[in-house]
């Protein structure tokens, strides 16, 4: 018999722990998501920093050292058309930071942006058939939807409000998670645009519970076992961790991030849009603070990452994270240094015995 209070996320995905490491682009590499799904967990590894040749090379090499289910992200916006003064008016607003580093303000920058998911992407879960395949920005078009259905896969999305909860319960998704304003990296929200309203995880993780009959995953501010049994009382039946992973040997971030998150506090966070176009929640750094962080100035999501790339090379390879986005939770105090199997491992343990404690046990 089992020691977690509801099992149903562990029947729906074959996994022993209720622990889903979160896909973090940019930051997860395939040797954490096999880290995690060897453990007991479920590894996700996001799409988000591939291509479709890449994406294959990866599951190539996770397939090849783990059985063990695994989950594969991927984002569902639609790609906007390009504003060419809007990008004018963002390269113009960088200029001055352009000549401070030495640069051409009129060199030319990457395009910048994360490609949705695809006909092209989803020929690769037909291919390697992931048992989980989630979803960030909402869910793509409802026949690509019906395509990694038919693989078998157990679809899974973000939702940031009761009202996202209920619009993919009703397109059919088999569980959801309850992204809480905590949470790191991009914010998930699809049917509303307004940062001032988000909602924190202790109160939407009930909500959704009460409003939707799926299994919930609570996601955001997450750092430790006391977390996780709070999640489960509230009614979630498991926790999406990203932040804690961060701080693992197999996380591939820069040495500027990972200096952020160690001296990160409760209030070192923000959500900005000046890296991609979209809210994202990273620890504060001198653009957010001279631009934004929120501003109407970014191109819209992906296009405005571009612009930024010459500036953080020459910032970074200085020292710096001036200009890099440091994405992370609020809760990367409780965070410990830590391989990511033994993170997920322990987290787990000390969790159960926390439950296990105040139940009187």
């Amino acid at each position: 018999m089992s020691q977690w209070p509801d099992t149903r996320i562990l029947d729906l995905f074959g996994i022993a722990l209720p622990i889903i490491q979160a896909p973090m682009a940019g930051a997860t590499s395939p040797e954490m998501v096999i880290a995690v799904s060897e453990a007991g967990g479920l590894g996700s590894l996001p799409s988000a920093q591939y291509n479709v040749e890449q994406l294959r090379l990866a599951l190539e090499t996770i397939r090849a050292a783990t059985k063990k289910p695994i989950n594969v992200n991927f984002f569902a916006h639609t790609m906007p058309e390009i504003d060419l003064g809007r990008q004018a008016s963002w390269r113009k607003r960088l200029v001055p930071y352009y000549i401070e580093a030495g640069l051409d303000p009129a060199m030319p920058v990457p395009a910048g942006g994360r490609a949705p998911f695809d006909g092209f992407f989803c020929e690769v879960v037909e291919a390697y058939r992931p048992e989980v395949v989630s979803f960030h920005f909402g869910l793509p078009d409802r026949g690509l939807v019906e395509r990694v259905r038919a693989t078998g896969a157990k679809i899974i999305s973000s939702a940031t409000t009761v009202a996202e909860a209920r619009w993919l319960a009703d397109r059919g998704v088999d569980a959801v998670i309850a992204m809480g304003f905590e949470a790191g990296g991009h914010r998930g929200n699809f049917l509303t645009e307004d940062m001032a309203t988000q909602v924190g995880t202790m109160a939407l993780v009930p909500q959704i519970v009460d409003a939707v009959k799926i299994p919930v995953i609570a996601a955001g501010g997450i750092g430790d076992g006391r977390g996780i049994a709070a999640v489960f009382a509230l009614g979630a039946c498991a926790a999406q961790i990203g932040t804690s992973y961060l701080f693992t040997p197999e996380a591939k971030i820069p040495a500027v991030h990972r200096v952020a998150l160690e001296h990160a506090s409760d209030d070192s966070t923000a959500l900005t849009n000046v890296f991609t176009g979209r809210p994202a929640r990273g620890v504060m750094n001198r653009i957010m603070r001279e631009i934004g962080p929120l501003t109407d100035l970014a191109p819209a999501f992906p296009t405005a990452g571009g612009a930024l790339a010459p500036l953080r090379a020459k910032a970074e390879a200085m020292g710096s994270g001036d200009f890099t986005n440091l994405w992370s939770g609020q809760a990367a105090r409780l965070a410990q240094s830590l391989p990511s199997s033994e993170l997920t491992t322990g987290l787990a343990s000390e969790a159960i015995a926390l439950m296990k404690r105040l139940a009187g046990h």
